[in-house]
């Protein structure tokens, strides 16, 4: 099974060639392949409400004391703070030194374009935001596609399960099987990856065209740039220093999840293979059942880098710099507005949009000019978000002795390869004995 797997994603990376072709030769054609790459991401959100409730609810009933599982949730947030701030220090600084957008024409279409987004942006408020993670109903959270609404119902559930003790035992056995069925629905997802790759490719080369791109080379490649640079020295660095796990080691071990984002353009679709492989790379079912979907909602770097550049893009390209503080206000309200769509294509260019609507309405009509290469651009912000949530579990992990850093060791030299027939360690016992021992006795 791990050979056709791998088989399955050479066939991805074939896609993904012959829909840029597509786009290029035929850009209507690719146009209209659109619902393809759409029907499957839609395919991943399907199951992601389940396997976070399911994740979760397992991490925190099986630990005894309920302690535990604040000082890992504190532990994250606290650091999904820290790097975000950095994230955004980053961007700010990149963006104020290489002064780009100069020299751009704001077309009609593209007026238009930024219009749309900015609509789309403005619909939700922080305090909307917040009463928003409050679900109808219970099962409502797994099905409206939030993550975190699941995140809430699920860390309930667990809490009430460590409350009941032994008797809960049934329920947390129930939920395992449950966790199975959907990894094992998942996997049989995956092998539509080909054909989800193939349409989305082909959509936004057809939709965009190479002129777009030439046009905006120096803020796309900076973009890209800055991202490489802040995984590579900022998080390699933290990784090092803290748990001596090698990064690149780490970025290879998760190949298939970043050529899956690439193809997407939705670290979401990533998600529930992240928790799986954190868990088997050595993270406690705890600790990577709630850093994780945390993580997707609170840790954006690559969001945050994105828009401080972006900001600055715009205003420079609208002849409006900001100034320093202007930045700082208007970028800091973009980061709390952002938080649980990190995984969502698109969502970045409506909350910039959005963030601009509110703080300076005369900029938004800029939003245009980065239209024609969001797309390309939400692919490095999803991939800098889901290093980065990499990074949090390993991290989180060793500060609260959750990582068996000898069983890392194995899993990245290739010693003990990843099932993905099942996503899960079924025929491993040595991996399930430390939850053993944190069950209820």
């Amino acid at each position: 099974m791990r050979d056709r797997t791998r088989y399955l994603y050479l066939a991805v990376i074939v896609a993904v060639l012959l829909g840029i072709m597509v786009g290029f030769l035929w850009p209507d054609v690719g146009t209209a392949l659109k619902p393809l790459g759409t029907g499957f991401v839609a395919l991943i959100q399907m199951v992601i409400g389940p396997i976070i409730f399911c994740t979760i609810v397992l991490g925190v009933g099986s630990v005894r004391q309920a302690a535990k599982v604040g000082k890992v949730g504190g532990l994250a947030l606290g650091y999904f703070i820290v790097m975000s701030t950095v994230a955004l220090i980053i961007g700010l600084l990149v963006g104020n030194l290489i002064d780009p957008g100069a020299g751009l024409q704001l077309t009609d279409s593209a007026r238009q374009a930024a219009e749309t987004a900015a609509a789309e942006g403005g619909e939700a408020s922080t305090v909307d935001f917040l009463l928003g993670i409050i679900p109808k109903t219970l099962v409502s959270s797994l099905t409206e596609g939030s993550v975190l609404q699941a995140l809430l119902v699920a860390l309930l559930a667990g809490f009430a399960l460590q409350a009941m003790g032994p008797k809960g035992e049934p329920i947390l056995r129930g939920i395992e099987h449950l966790q199975r069925l959907v990894f094992r629905i998942l996997a049989m997802i995956m092998w539509a990856a080909p054909v989800g790759a193939f349409g989305a490719m082909a959509a936004v080369v057809g939709a965009t065209g190479i002129e777009a791109l030439k046009s905006l080379a120096i803020i796309m490649i900076a973009f890209y740039v800055t991202c490489v640079l802040f995984v590579g020295v900022v998080l390699g660095t933290i990784l090092w220093a803290v748990a001596r796990i090698n990064l690149w080691s780490l970025l290879r071990y998760l190949g298939r999840e970043f050529l899956l984002i690439l193809s997407t353009s939705s670290s979401e679709t990533a998600l529930p293979r992240l928790i799986a492989k954190m868990e088997h790379l050595g993270v406690s079912k705890a600790v990577a059942g709630i850093t994780v979907p945390t993580g997707y909602s609170f840790n954006l770097d690559g969001t945050a880098i994105y828009l401080t550049m972006a900001t600055l893009f715009i205003a420079t390209a609208t002849g409006s710099p900001l100034e320093f503080g202007e930045q700082l206000a208007l970028l800091l309200f973009m980061m709390i507005a952002s938080k649980g769509a990190a995984g969502v294509t698109g969502a970045g260019l409506a909350t910039l949009a959005g963030g601009l609507q509110a703080h300076r309405p005369e900029l938004v009509d800029g939003v245009g000019l980065i239209v024609g290469i969001d797309r390309f651009m939400s692919e490095a912000r999803a991939l800098t978000n889901f290093a980065g949530n990499a990074v949090a579990a390993v991290l989180v992990g060793t500060w609260t002795g959750e990582f068996d850093r000898e069983r890392a060791g194995q899993v990245l030299a290739g010693q003990a390869p990843f099932d993905e027939a099942t996503l899960l360690d079924d025929d491993e016992p040595e991996r399930r004995e430390p939850a053993k021992e944190m069950t209820p006795a």
